[in-house]
């Protein structure tokens, strides 16, 4: 088993937030996990045993429905923990949480987490900060999803997951951008085409790389840029 250094817990923002003592009582409990592409790690009504601190992976929460049509509600990645729901009182998952961009996280057992989110410590302050943000996150998402339009919120998407993948390259489909984003493929297809033609991404073959950044930023909506200075800056 690879041992985890404090290094390893400054690659997430809630963990590396913590003070010396904080992190001497959560290391031994935290293990090195590798998530894989579309892995699912919760389904609804599953009995949520294991917490997850991102490092380099991205984790998409998705609302399904009983038409079996499903639409992605927020975006986990080193910013902050999947399991949230746990940590503050409930015992099952409300959603599906799938492994958008593949890589490492640190995984926890809820029990230990919970007991230390209970000390009412820095970990506390930093899980219900996070949890402000996540209700921003998913407000600002609802609205966003139903004003702006498709190539805006593409790009939006797409600098959220750039920020949190760490690279420029990531595997993705057509498919999986449809869930994402609650729309048919073929209108993904058009808005993902606006995109490279205009030289901002390069599709091929399942993989996604951003090839304008800033060109992202300018064709995306007001949303990605209040998001991520709600982050940024939680007040």
């Amino acid at each position: 088993m690879t041992e985890i250094s404090e290094a390893d817990l400054k690659k997430n923002q809630i963990l590396a937030a913590l003070p010396e003592k904080e992190s001497e009582r959560l290391l031994p409990h935290l293990r090195f996990v590798s998530l894989s592409l579309a892995q699912v790690l919760y389904k609804p009504e599953d009995t949520i045993r294991h917490l997850y601190f991102p490092l380099d992976s991205v984790i998409s929460s998705l609302a399904s429905m009983e038409d079996g049509r499903s639409v992605e509600i927020n975006l986990t990645g080193d910013e902050g923990l999947l399991g949230l729901r746990a940590v503050l009182g409930a015992k099952v998952s409300g959603y599906f949480a799938i492994v958008q961009v593949p890589g490492k996280a640190l995984k926890v057992d809820v029990d230990v987490l919970r007991a230390e989110f209970k000390r009412g410590d820095v970990l506390h302050d930093r899980v219900l900060r996070y949890t402000r943000y996540l209700l921003f996150q998913v407000s600002q998402t609802a609205a966003c999803n139903r004003i702006h339009r498709l190539e805006q919120r593409l790009a939006r998407w797409l600098l959220m997951v750039h920020n949190r993948a760490k690279r420029d390259e990531f595997p993705i489909t057509h498919e999986f951008l449809s869930q994402m984003l609650g729309t048919p493929r073929s209108e993904v297809t058009i808005a993902a085409g606006i995109l490279r033609k205009a030289w901002l991404i390069r599709y091929w073959r399942g993989r996604m790389t951003i090839l304008d950044r800033p060109g992202l930023e300018s064709a995306t909506c007001e949303c990605y840029r209040v998001v991520t200075n709600e982050l940024c800056n939680p007040g």
